[in-house]
């Protein structure tokens, strides 16, 4: 696997234990990094292995992966709450827990067993976005500026002290998928060189102010389907926020098309709102409902592959005028 991460991150083999916790891709350039830095991680806690892709196959996460390539010990309890859960993380005498998009909130039980806390990287610039999709809220928001925080948990939802924060920009043509990237590893960077000085006691956490808070609920499959009537850079928001999965849809003869790789266009038509105006070099270029264009670089009618704009015109009879529902 190729290290993702700066070579000018510092080697950590004389911190006492730490318990990595942490489940989907997002986690991996974090527990990458402590590897990395030759960090002491005594165990690994992920979920349990889920039905996953359109066979449901049982799958196991990409931290169990990774784990099991390193040879490092796996728990994954089905609860937290679990018997039997806290006397085995206790077992290792952990001094301190690293989080990283596990899945459940730790209940105060699992917080106290480690004696200099739990450490978790949160992608947002707390206490902005709080929650589970930071990255599509702060896109659905059409915020200019995200990044990522390292924080000490509490039992409430990013609610702890933060460590240390990291802006960065996006960009025009970024989605979820890139940010996705671009944040993990930005992450990882900051958490090591984070946890190096917390460690050492070099670091003096501040308490967020609640009211500055702003939340990032999980995603409802009501807010996956674009509103047409909205501005055109309110729509290609929405289909950033949702790129690469699950991808946002609207109707086309009552079948449901999925929209990727959007951009906002200079000009306005005239016309109703979600009608298609025609193909142009950025993709099938659509209407607002401000009146504003923009394009669609790929599409997905369902049940089929996605496609670029230009293959999924050919051969269709899709002329200007019809409109996306």
């Amino acid at each position: 696997m190729p290290n993702r991460l700066s070579e000018d991150l510092p080697h950590m083999p004389n911190l006492p234990p730490i318990i990595f916790m942490g489940t989907p891709h997002f986690a991996l350039p974090s527990l990458e990094g402590l590897i990395s830095a030759q960090a002491p991680v005594a165990l690994v806690v992920t979920q349990p292995d889920r039905p996953s892709g359109r066979g449901k196959k049982v799958t196991p996460s990409p931290v169990k992966l990774f784990a099991l390539e390193k040879g490092i010990p796996l728990f994954q309890p089905n609860r937290l709450r679990g018997e039997g859960v806290v006397e085995h993380l206790k077992s290792f005498q952990a001094q301190c827990a690293v989080v990283v998009a596990y899945g459940q909130i730790l209940p105060r039980k699992v917080l106290d067993c480690f004696p200099m806390g739990v450490i978790n990287v949160h992608a947002s610039l707390l206490p902005a976005y709080r929650g589970a999709a930071p990255i599509q809220h702060a896109l659905l928001a059409g915020e200019p500026m995200t990044g990522v925080s390292i924080m000490l948990l509490d039992e409430g939802m990013d609610t702890g002290p933060v460590l240390a924060k990291e802006e960065l920009p996006i960009g025009p043509r970024d989605n979820a998928g890139s940010l996705h990237e671009k944040l993990s590893i930005l992450g990882a960077e900051l958490l090591i060189s984070t946890l190096e000085k917390w460690v050492a006691g070099r670091m003096e956490p501040w308490v967020q102010d609640d009211a500055l808070a702003t939340h990032a609920p999980p995603i409802t499959k009501e807010q996956l389907r674009i509103p047409w009537w909205e501005s055109a850079e309110r729509i290609v928001n929405r289909i950033r926020a949702f790129d690469p999965f699950p991808g946002a849809h609207a109707l086309l003869d009552q079948k449901r098309v999925k929209f990727f790789d959007a951009a906002l266009l200079k000009w306005i038509g005239e016309g109703s709102p979600g009608e298609l105006v025609g193909p142009s070099e950025e993709g099938l270029v659509i209407l607002g409902g401000d009146g504003r264009a923009l394009a669609v670089g790929m599409l997905q009618l369902e049940g089929q592959r996605r496609l670029k704009a230009e293959e999924f015109l050919r051969g269709r009879s899709m002329l200007s005028g019809s409109r996306f529902e």
